[in-house]
C-alpha cells in the first residue's frame, strides 16, 4: 500500500509537470485554447474517477452549488489565469506565486470558518512576504514587469476561495463526486462563454501544442485525485504541507525542460524556497 506522504509528494510531482507540460504547450498554441482543452481531459478523468470510486453518493443540492461555484471561481477563473500566469512571467515564478493559495485559504478561513490566528500562521506569512518580494526583485532582473505578477497573485486569490468553498460543500457530499461537479460546470461555463463570444477557434488544436495540452490536463487531474487519495488516508496537517513543495519541483524539471523559454535567476530560486517554506509553516504547524 502505498504511503500517504508518498500520495502528497507524487500529487506535487504531478501538478509540477502540468505545469511544465503547459509551458511547452504554449509556445505553440494561445492560453484560451489550453485552458478549454486541460477543461475538456480533466473532467472525463473526473468522471472516470467517480465511476471508478463507487458512484456519486448522496449529494444535497447545496454540496452541489457550493461545488459548482467553486468551478466558476477556481477551474475557470484560476485556471484561465494560471495559463496566462505561466506565458506572461514563466513557469517558475507562476507556480510559486500561485502556491501562495493556502495562505490565502488559511486567512480566509480566519475570516470566514473563525478558525484561529497561531504563531505559524504569522511567522509563515512573514516568510512569504519576503519570497514574493524576493521573486519581484527577480523578475524585475529579467524584464518582467511587476504588474504582470498581479497575474498569478489573482489565480492563488481564486485557489484560496475555492479551498473555503470546497470545505463547505464538502459537508454534503463525496470529495470526487465534488471534484466532478466542480470542473464540469467550469466546462460548462468556458464553453459557453467561447460560443457566445463566437471563439470557436480557440477550441481547435493539433500538433505537439494538443499532446502537450493534454498530457497537462491529464497530470493535473490525476494529481488532484492523488491528493484526494492522500487526505482519505491520512490527516490534513501532513498532505497538505508535502502537496505544497510543487514549486520546487517546478524549478528542477525547468532546469531540465525548459532552457531558453524559462528564465531563473538566484532571487527566483531562493524567493521560491521561501515561499514553499512559508507555505509549510502555516499547512504543517497549523
Amino acid at each position: 500500500m502505498i504511503s500517504v506522504p508518498a500520495l502528497a509528494l507524487a500529487s506535487a510531482l504531478c501538478s509540477a509537470a502540468a505545469t511544465i507540460f503547459i509551458s511547452r504547450g504554449l509556445r505553440g498554441s494561445g492560453p484560451y485554447t489550453g485552458v478549454w482543452i486541460n477543461l475538456v481531459v480533466g473532467t472525463a478523468c473526473v468522471w472516470l474517477a467517480v465511476v471508478l470510486a463507487g458512484g456519486v453518493g448522496r449529494p444535497t443540492v447545496a454540496g452541489v452549488a457550493y461545488f459548482a461555484l467553486a468551478g466558476l471561481i477556481g477551474t475557470f477563473g484560476g485556471r484561465v489565469l494560471r495559463f496566462i500566469s505561466i506565458e506572461a512571467v514563466g513557469a517558475s515564478m507562476s507556480a510559486a506565486l500561485i502556491n501562495l493559495s493556502p495562505l490565502i485559504a488559511s486567512v480566509l478561513a480566519i475570516l470566514i470558518l473563525g478558525e484561529r490566528v497561531t504563531v505559524p500562521i504569522v511567522i509563515g506569512t512573514l516568510v512569504i512576504v519576503a519570497g514574493t518580494t524576493l521573486l519581484s526583485a527577480g523578475g524585475r532582473s529579467t524584464g518582467i514587469r511587476p504588474v504582470a505578477l498581479l497575474l498569478p497573485l489573482t489565480s492563488a486569490l481564486c485557489f484560496g476561495v475555492v479551498a473555503i468553498l470546497r470545505k463547505i460543500g464538502l459537508m454534503g457530499m463525496t470529495p470526487v463526486f465534488g471534484f466532478a461537479v466542480n470542473v464540469t460546470a467550469a466546462l460548462v461555463a468556458y464553453t459557453a462563454f467561447l460560443l457566445a463570444s463566437r471563439q470557436r477557434a480557440m477550441m481547435l488544436c493539433r500538433g505537439r501544442s494538443l499532446i502537450y495540452f493534454m498530457m497537462a490536463g491529464v497530470a493535473e487531474n490525476v494529481g488532484v485525485f492523488l491528493l484526494l487519495e492522500g487526505l482519505s488516508l491520512g490527516t490534513v496537517s501532513v498532505v497538505a504541507p508535502l502537496a505544497s513543495v510543487s514549486p520546487i519541483f517546478v524549478l528542477a524539471l525547468s532546469f531540465f525542460f525548459l532552457r531558453g523559454i524559462d528564465i531563473l535567476n538566484r532571487r527566483i530560486v531562493v524567493g521560491t524556497l521561501l515561499i514553499v517554506s512559508g507555505v509549510y509553516l502555516i499547512t504543517a504547524l497549523r
